[in-house]
């Protein structure tokens, strides 16, 4: 900006400042503040690398095998192709049985049909024995008449009815249509119980079959009942070890997580142990006369909710501890004096000081208790499972890699959706004075 002079002249603008070696001082900082920006990106690089590499990827390669849907297009492509263009009314022409013949065959004598038997598996127990059989006795035929003759049967769709009366049953047809898409959403929708039909139509599976939304919601039910257990027995203890002198607190601080010194498997099978009908708990309930014979309390639910409880309950404690620790105690005696009693007070004005604490406890916990797997597989009867079991049943067990991805994405749209609702109750900027 031009000045001007005692004489009432006007000034030239100053020149820019410039460093020793030449260059203009705000070029000079833009390049020191370009720099800063890049050397704190590489610091960052290394954690970001290696989250996306260990956390990130492997966790949408697995939520990508819910949709994921390769087998019948790389074990039959012909047949594949064919049955998605379809138009899925009365039976697949001459035409398409005779390459989905040719390819039976050819995946018996390559050993792959099994791999695509399996997949249509998932939709009718026994496909798989169907497929098999029919794609036997196919190349057997195939070795006796000839393929070519075989192929040039102008009645293969009464081949396939002789060789077995299901395939005169439209709905196993529409099972192969349904399975030679690429991509599917069959195991969304078995994961919440649902199915297509021989239309297409999305309808209920069959009751026999019909397990995964109920074992949502036991897993639901069962997570919110060990949170609230948690938060009646931790919020007690949270409060003791605000209030008492920091050298007792801490010896209390320090029982409190002992545990997390042993492991987690450790410590389930120690519960097992004690809760058995021969365990300690029973045999001391007994000789004091709490009750006359052995109880039940493994194998169960009550197994279940205490061995959880007692792993969660540090979880629920520490994120509370932390905020009362911090609430200035002439809070509660401004209340007295003003004539509130210790209830009114403590509602009025302690409580709410603690609501970000106790909500961030509920989420840690409940979080926590939608994912178990061990504890309620040890200590837990066949109606104590959740649904991690389910996931990794199917994983390991079935090998079913879609179903598996299905039910993980199921109960991350839980975990979600409960964030959420405490990002709207409980989060940052929703905590009011009472």
């Amino acid at each position: 900006m031009a000045t001007v002079s005692p004489a009432g002249k006007v000034a030239p603008p100053p020149s820019d400042i410039f460093t020793v070696d030449g260059i203009p001082l705000k070029i000079k900082l833009k390049r020191a503040e370009r720099w800063a920006k890049i050397r704190a990106v590489g610091l960052i690089a290394p954690l970001f690398l290696f989250l996306m590499v260990s956390f990130v990827v492997p966790i949408f390669t697995m939520l990508w095998r819910s949709v994921e849907n390769p087998e019948i297009g790389l074990v039959l492509p012909r047949t594949a192709a064919l049955m998605q263009v379809w138009d899925g009314q009365e039976y697949p022409s001459n035409e398409t049985l005779a390459v989905i013949v040719e390819e039976f065959v050819g995946a018996v004598e390559d050993k792959t049909i099994g791999k695509a038997a399996k997949r249509l598996n998932y939709h009718v127990a026994g496909y798989r024995s169907l497929v098999m059989k029919t794609a036997n006795k196919l190349r057997r035929a195939a070795n006796k008449e000839g393929l070519e003759p075989l192929l040039a049967d102008p009645n293969l769709l009464e081949r396939f009815k002789a060789l077995d009366a299901r395939w005169g049953e439209r709905r196993y047809w529409a099972i192969m249509k349904q399975a030679s898409p690429p991509h599917t959403a069959f195991y969304l929708l078995m994961a919440v119980d649902r199915d297509f039909d021989a239309d297409d139509n999305i309808v209920p599976i069959d009751e026999h079959r019909a397990i995964h939304v109920d074992i949502l919601w036991r897993t639901v039910f069962i997570s919110v009942n060990v949170t609230i257990l948690c938060l009646l027995l931790g919020y007690p203890i949270a409060y003791l070890l605000a209030v008492l002198p920091t050298r007792q607190s801490n010896v209390l601080i320090l029982l409190l997580l002992l545990p997390f010194w042993t492991s987690l498997l450790v410590r389930t099978t120690a519960w097992l142990v004690l809760l058995q009908n021969e365990g300690l708990v029973n045999d001391i309930a007994i000789t004091f006369g709490f009750w006359d014979d052995p109880v039940q309390l493994v194998r169960n639910r009550l197994g279940v909710y205490i061995a959880m409880v007692h792993i969660l309950l540090p979880f629920m404690v520490l994120p509370m501890f932390s905020v009362m620790k911090g609430i200035d105690p002439y809070h509660m005696r401004a209340a007295a004096s003003l004539g509130a009693n210790p209830l009114r007070a403590f509602l009025k004005v302690y409580l709410p000081q603690t609501i970000p604490g106790v909500g961030a406890g509920v989420l840690l916990v409940f979080i926590l208790s939608l994912g178990y797997y061990i504890t309620p597989a040890l200590v837990g009867g066949p109606k104590d499972q959740m649904l991690s079991y389910f996931i990794a049943f199917h994983a390991n067990n079935t090998v079913n890699w879609g179903l598996a991805a299905a039910l993980s994405l199921v109960l991350m749209c839980c975990v979600v959706i409960f964030f959420a609702m405490y990002q709207r109750l409980v989060g940052v900027g929703n905590v009011k004075m009472g």
